[in-house]
């Protein structure tokens, strides 16, 4: 039995630690691995010191037949493993619950909070600091209570101490990202510690502790342990990521937002009052982060790739774009569609020049009167928070011109009924995908320049510049084959009247039949179109730089899969009039596209 202890990791602690890396190592980027590393060097430290305690204290020991091994101030490396593997597997599962968490739009709470959350934290502050020193009390009694009692003066104060930093932040974050890393973490280690403790691997004294057991064999004592030091990880990641969301959300407090914070920054962070926090920005991030969640799945999935603040000036760049085209394309005459155009543009005016040079000084009094008066109150934040200082303007006109082209279906023409329908042939059909998509395609490739600070050679930069328009243009002819029939239904026709005409049909006709044949040959064409720029284009994609590269590529193979879909003759279903990858499709070819990428 020598080995015990070591085979007990072998079985239990040690396979889940490497099925969570190999899931995980799909998202990490190096600030969650540093943030790991700080989380368990921290947690490794204060647990030596800790076991030192119970060894010399006598509360805790270890039968010599069960440990084999080197021993570290006396305690067994395997003994010390356990808080090693126990923070990193919590680290990694908080890390997997929060993937889908923007945590900067949870800042909200930083001033002036809700009730609630106020009382609540203080509350618990109250709460640890009375354990505190009871517990205090009673380890130097010296009674029955002793383990549990060591436990409680070893994490209370730790507890208070990041519950004082992030209370607020912590309360704000959904259940999904604090409790579930919690009780998976603890379920799972209460199995291993009631399995291994019942066959006598290690064992507390009996007269410091209480006597009460769970599952048979399992001491309250070491239950309550991994409920309490799994708490403190999240918490401790939680505190971590509400230091990051700071320099991510605030331009103006952090300019430049490296991949891996500084020590510098976290450190002007702490000392950052929340009465210097931008809160209009913050709720700008929330409102454009349930504006990508109603609207698009696909760039939804892909966004979790994205990390920091390019995660954050991608949503928002969406949200204009979303609000932008809502603005127009709810336009029920020529007049309004040219009145939200003309806004629009005067809008950009007092950003650039007409081509893409910014002006050196923006006035933001002209720009805030200009929103404010001139916008409803829910396309304001995304017009006031659209990152146009990185950005160049020229894509910013045409997707303007694109809008006014859907906008077109809506108004009827009397003089010229066919004047409807404007995409009349292919050379229409371009120029629409590249106003609509392929502009939006160069304003991601700019955000990434700029976040990754990529200064790749001049043939390089043209080739992807020309690939991110290409790739924009490719993905709206999926979306066009995908939409025909909730288009039609809503009695627009992006394929071209030219192509319809040579079969005998007129748009009127897709309107009135939008299956058939006929048009699944059609919808062939344009996905063919579609994949012979995809197959051009995508190989130019691995000149990306390494922290967009995967997020990027899985962007447009969320699109493509659609596509990919839709031309099998099986396979496909419609959910509100589209078609939708199946969710297991979609996620293997999200884990592939990370893998490769």
């Amino acid at each position: 039995m020598a080995s015990a202890y070591a085979l007990a990791h072998l079985k239990s602690t040690i396979p889940l630690a490497v099925l969570l890396t190999l899931i995980s190592c799909l998202i990490l980027n190096r600030t969650h691995l540093l943030k790991v590393a700080a989380v368990v060097l921290t947690i490794f430290s204060a647990a030596l010191t800790w076991n030192v305690y119970l060894i010399n204290a006598g509360i805790w020991t270890y039968p010599p037949q069960a440990i084999t091994g080197a021993r570290l101030m006396g305690i067994p490396v395997a003994e010390l493993f356990v808080f090693f593997v126990q923070t990193y597997i919590t680290s990694l599962i908080y890390i997997f619950c929060n993937i889908t968490v923007v945590h900067a739009k949870y800042l909200k709470t930083q001033w002036n909070p809700p009730t609630w959350i106020r009382q609540t934290k203080l509350a618990v502050q109250v709460y640890l600091a009375a354990l505190t020193v009871l517990s205090a009390r009673a380890l130097h009694r010296g009674d029955r209570s002793g383990y549990m009692s060591s436990i409680i003066t070893w994490i209370a104060p730790i507890a208070l101490s990041i519950w004082t930093v992030a209370g607020r932040f912590i309360l704000s974050l959904p259940g999904s990202g604090t409790v579930v890393p919690i009780l998976i973490s603890t379920a799972y280690q209460l199995l291993f510690d009631g399995l291994e403790s019942g066959k006598g691997t290690w064992t507390i004294g009996n007269e410091s502790k209480l006597r009460l057991y769970l599952f048979g064999s399992l001491e309250i004592e070491d239950a309550y342990f991994f409920l309490c030091t799994n708490m403190l990880v999240v918490f401790g990641l939680a505190a971590v990521d509400q230091y990051l969301a700071v320099i991510d959300a605030f331009p103006h407090l952090f300019p430049e937002a490296p991949t891996v914070p500084t020590l510098r920054m976290l450190l002007k962070v702490f000392f950052t009052g929340t009465k210097e926090y931008d809160t209009e920005r913050i709720q700008g991030i929330w409102e454009a982060d349930d504006r990508l969640r109603a609207k698009s799945r696909s760039f939804h999935l892909a966004s979790f790739a994205f990390s920091g603040r390019m995660r954050i000036d991608l949503i928002l760049l969406y949200s204009f774009c979303r609000m932008a085209d809502d603005l127009i394309d709810n336009a029920t005459s020529e007049e309004e569609i040219k009145s939200w155009s003309s806004k629009l543009i005067r809008y950009f005016d007092l950003f650039y020049d007409g081509n893409d040079v910014h002006r050196r000084e923006v006035d933001w009094v002209k720009v805030n009167r200009l929103v404010d008066t001139e916008f409803p109150a829910s396309a304001r934040s995304a017009l006031r928070f659209l990152p146009t200082r990185i950005l160049p303007g020229r894509p910013f006109y045409g997707l303007i011109e694109g809008f006014r082209m859907d906008a077109q279906f809506n108004i009827a023409q009397k003089d010229d009924p066919s004047a409807r329908f404007p995409i009349k042939d292919e050379a229409a059909l371009w120029k629409y995908s590249n106003c609509v998509a392929g502009t939006i395609g160069q304003l991601c490739n700019a955000l990434i320049v700029h976040h990754c600070r990529y200064a790749p050679p001049n043939h390089i930069q043209y080739q992807l510049g020309l690939t991110a328009m290409s790739m924009g243009i490719a993905l709206q002819l999926v979306n066009i084959a995908r939409d025909i029939p909730t288009d039609a239904k809503m009695g627009r026709v992006y394929l071209p009247t030219t192509w319809l005409r040579d079969r005998g049909l007129t748009p009127e006709d897709i309107i009135k039949h939008p299956d058939g044949e006929t048009i699944r040959q059609l919808r062939q064409r344009v996905l063919n179109t579609a994949f012979t720029i995809y197959g051009e284009m995508r190989p130019v994609m691995e000149h990306l730089p390494n922290e967009a590269r995967g997020p990027m590529i899985l962007v447009v193979e969320s699109y493509m899969e659609i596509g990919r879909v839709l031309r099998e003759s099986y396979g496909w279903t419609m959910e509100q009039g589209k078609a939708t990858v199946p969710a297991r499709r979609r996620l293997m070819m999200a884990v592939k596209t990370l893998l490769s990428s």
